[in-house]
């Protein structure tokens, strides 16, 4: 039997304080074995979202992390570390998504600009340079980029930042490979989460486009992302690095 086991195993969700898509892998994470640290810039609300977990019998710990900062992300790293004994596997979910101006890009506030690809590409490179020496100790690791169905559309500076970090996901499996480290990317579709909903309602244009296109349900929910972050952090996937794996129904066709 393939080896989806994580027992032992610790992993760090970043992005986890809003419940929806890193409330779910989280969940999951620590339901397949593994000490599971939950970090997000609202710390109220990773606080409650730890306490839902704990309710689950799972090992959690949370961290109010801003992902923006090199010193916050270390403070977290060191924590996990304190706490659990080192990093075995880095779930980079935490992104700007809701709230981005959609405006033309000749057009746009640059500053808008920074904020996202601080946070939505160069954070994942901060997260990943702070685990990845624990990684190294502990003879190997895991890191997942959560992108988008975005990348591959023209989704503006959101899809902007998300393929942007397909190639950063693509950089870091090249240069970590030899330390068995395996690094990949997981793009889901329109899930429903109170994130995905607030940019594409059902009802809305782009939804009954996606009906019409998809070829199966367009609208995913959280859990439907967990099997392949599962697979991709477990042994059953240790042959498996420098990947996007599209998990949206049948939305994104590549070649």
């Amino acid at each position: 039997m393939v080896d989806f086991s994580l027992n032992g195993k610790v992993a760090v969700v970043t992005g986890a304080g809003a419940g929806g898509i890193g409330e779910a892998y989280a969940r999951a994470l620590g339901q397949a074995g593994a000490s599971v640290a939950i970090a997000d810039i609202n710390g109220e609300a990773v606080a409650e979202t730890g306490r839902r977990l704990s309710a689950l019998g799972l090992k959690v710990l949370t961290v109010e992390t801003d992902i923006a900062s090199p010193d916050s992300v270390k403070a977290m790293a060191a924590a996990v570390e304190k706490e659990f004994g080192g990093i075995d596997i880095l779930v980079n979910n935490a992104a700007i998504m809701a709230g981005i101006p959609r405006t033309p890009l000749v057009e746009f506030d640059l500053e808008w600009w920074d904020r996202v690809m601080r946070v939505n590409v160069r954070g994942a490179l901060v997260c990943a340079q702070a685990c990845v020496p624990s990684m190294v100790a502990r003879g190997g690791g895991k890191i997942v980029n959560q992108v988008s169905m975005g990348a591959f559309y023209n989704w503006g500076l959101y899809g902007i930042s998300k393929l942007a970090l397909v190639g950063l996901t693509y950089g870091l499996a090249k240069e970590l490979g030899k330390q068995n480290i395996n690094v990949n990317a997981i793009a889901p579709g329109v899930i429903s989460s109170a994130a995905g909903l607030s940019l594409v309602p059902p009802g809305s244009p782009f939804m009954a486009s996606r009906e019409a296109t998809t070829a199966m349900n367009p609208l995913g929910t959280p859990d439907d992302l967990c099997g392949a972050l599962l697979y991709l952090v477990s042994p059953a996937g240790k042959y498996m690095t420098g990947q996007c794996l599209n998990v949206d129904g049948g939305a994104i066709f590549r070649l």
